[in-house]
């Protein structure tokens, strides 16, 4: 049983990337409610938002726990509401899911072992950071945009105008009021996150899916890829969750001439958080990352490898 991942140079990076793409929209539009749900756990708390709902009075009370606050989306906003922001975020994977093909090319050509060995784990994280950091930061801009479309359906219940009211008009009224630049705000705790979430997650799910198949009985099949993935959505929640909830917070955060108004920049936001509610406050909405992240990595992974397979794509 061949130890280490199957050489597929003779493939080209644009069906690859197809492939990639296919199995990111499937797996996204299967979770997204776990992720507008994680979106607003880790946004509860952050001290312009709380300042809005103590003047306001009549304020929702804040969720608490994952199932609450989705129950409470469906039924304060709408079943629909749950999806909201789901078309940038399909956007985002046409562009992130680059990070595969950007992953196996530098693991088959730069970090590349001698035939039948496996790929050194230390080498597979350099890559998965490397490919995570160059995805996110092209996808950045649709990012930013599911941000702020997930939190509309707050923005109205709490009595303030909408920012956006579509896609295009969000991006419109992005580039108008900061700039293209302004489509790339908080690109940097962005690619932090990302450099982390794919470390964890094409890191493990490489090293244990070909360890399984180096040094067990079970073959390269639905086994092999569902405990691999159940391992990489782990390992990639923990890794990932104190940067995921900088990110949000500093992409949400209101700004005035390009520059927001609540945080300098991702330490500085970092510091803030840790300070006014705790350091548990970086693992804020972890389960939902990770209840999300899992069936994510599961479909995911399974969708990618079956969509390989039966286009004759060696596996990953």
């Amino acid at each position: 049983m061949g130890g280490g991942p199957k050489i597929s140079a003779d493939v080209g990076l644009a069906p690859k990337m197809a492939l990639s793409v296919t199995a990111s929209i499937v797996a996204e539009t299967v979770t997204f409610p776990l992720d507008l749900t994680k979106t607003r756990l880790m946004i509860q708390g952050e001290r312009g938002q709380a300042a809005a709902a103590s003047s306001s009075g009549g304020a929702k009370p804040a969720y608490r726990g994952m199932m609450r606050t989705a129950v409470g989306i469906a039924s304060e906003e709408g079943v629909l509401k749950l999806w909201q922001g789901v078309t940038p975020a399909l956007l985002r994977h046409c562009v992130y899911a680059a990070r595969l093909p950007t992953y196996e090319f530098l693991r088959e050509n730069v970090a590349a072992s001698k035939p039948g060995q496996i790929t050194p784990i230390w080498k597979c994280a350099m890559c998965g950071m490397a490919a995570g950091c160059f995805a996110q930061f092209i996808a950045s801009p649709n990012d930013l945009v599911k941000v702020r479309m997930q939190m509309e359906g707050r923005r109205r219940l709490e009595g303030k105008e909408p920012r956006v009211r579509g896609v295009y008009h969000a991006y419109s009224t992005i580039v108008r009021a900061e700039g293209v630049r302004g489509l790339w705000k908080g690109w940097v705790p962005n690619v932090q996150r990302a450099a982390l979430v794919n470390m964890g997650d094409l890191t493990t799910y490489d090293s244990v899916k070909h360890r399984l198949l180096a040094n067990t009985s079970l073959q390269d099949n639905a086994i092999t890829h569902s405990i691999s993935s159940f391992c990489s959505g782990l390992v990639a929640a923990v890794v990932s969750t104190p940067a995921d909830v900088v990110k949000t917070r500093m992409m949400n955060q209101p700004t005035k001439d390009g520059r927001g108004l609540l945080y300098k920049s991702s330490t500085d936001c970092l510091l803030q958080t840790v300070r006014q509610e705790g350091f548990m406050a970086l693992y804020k909405g972890f389960l939902p990352i990770w209840y999300r992240m899992a069936p994510w990595s599961l479909t995911f992974w399974l969708s990618f490898e079956q969509v390989r397979k039966v286009s004759g794509v060696p596996s990953f």
